[in-house]
């Protein structure tokens, strides 16, 4: 996956040297020699063409390539409007899908220069294990909450995830998909599943079994989770409360899983070793997440059902 990129600092120095250029003039006699005349042509000459080559570079583009976990997108998409309102010449494509399968593609190979997970855990992979994480990038961003849902006309006598079994079917994220991991994790501190070392591992038959043989919908995605309930195809599912933002007319919130089941739901970001990026894209993925992470985004993420009290 090779791209071409632009430079974007060429319009920063372009404007650099005229604000130096402006700052340098003075007054002069009415007579001027001819020395004086064919100096003050060629500074116009020179300004001139440095006029022209900011112009030029003001309009050449970058972009970067942003890994998000699915229950990010729509914020996401939201903040990258905001950010090219000042920043027109950046192009953010995004890769939402699960925060394992993105860190699957990263390990693999995959042009990246930015990831968000929902889960420390791919995200300590990736730093920790990979050595893929720039150094000093690494930030806790939001946290946000597990729920059991179903639509307002299901009918459901589901209150909550200690009888979520009484459910004709439930759709549910497999355990290398965060959402499913904290929803096992859950289970297994309120005494539904066995303990085990790591929860990821506990298979969806294994959790149905639990449950007493009930039909479960494996999900590879939060999104689809959400998708698969809102659509009809399973009667519940546990999404993340910022996957709701939205859908408040045809979702209900059966329960909020309190975070001393499920631990917290913290989302890491951090800028990725990218052999592929030039300058211009580290340096504008590097903002983009200091945009991310400024108070103004805590207010976005906040309309989103994020929670951004975290450290």
């Amino acid at each position: 996956m090779r791209r071409m990129y632009r430079k974007v600092t060429a319009g920063v120095i372009a404007a650099a040297m005229l604000m130096g250029m402006s700052g340098c003039g003075s007054s002069k006699p009415a007579e001027t020699t001819a020395a004086e005349t064919k100096a003050e042509t060629t500074a116009a000459a020179t300004e001139a063409a440095t006029t022209e080559a900011a112009t030029e570079a003001a309009g050449e583009k970058t972009e970067i390539q942003v890994f998000i976990a699915a229950s990010l997108n729509t914020v996401m998409q939201d903040l990258a409007k905001q950010y090219n309102e000042q920043h027109p010449e950046v192009t953010i494509t995004f890769n939402a899908d699960s925060s394992g399968k993105l860190l699957t593609q990263i390990e693999e190979g995959y042009a990246c220069d930015i990831f968000f997970s929902a889960s420390q855990k791919q995200m300590n992979t990736l730093d920790e294990e990979d050595k893929l994480v720039v150094e000093g990038t690494r930030k806790n961003v939001v946290n946000n909450q597990v729920c059991v849902i179903t639509t307002k006309d299901s009918g459901t006598k589901v209150t909550g995830l200690q009888n979520i079994g009484e459910a004709s079917s439930i759709a549910l994220a497999d355990g290398s998909v965060p959402v499913g991991k904290y929803t096992r994790q859950a289970m297994v501190n309120s005494g539904m599943l066995p303990k085990t070392e790591d929860v990821s591992k506990i298979t969806t038959e294994e959790v149905s079994q639990a449950l007493g043989g009930v039909e479960i919908s494996e999900q590879s995605n939060v999104s689809k989770v959400l998708a698969a309930v809102t659509e009809g195809s399973c009667e519940v599912g546990t999404t993340y409360y910022s996957d709701t933002y939205g859908y408040e007319d045809q979702v209900v919130i059966l329960e909020k899983i309190p975070y001393d089941l499920t631990g917290n739901v913290i989302y890491p970001i951090a800028q990725v070793q990218n052999e592929e990026a030039d300058d211009a894209e580290k340096a504008t993925a590097l903002d983009f997440i200091q945009f991310v992470t400024s108070d103004d985004a805590k207010t976005v993420f906040r309309n989103y059902y994020f929670d951004t009290d975290v450290e």
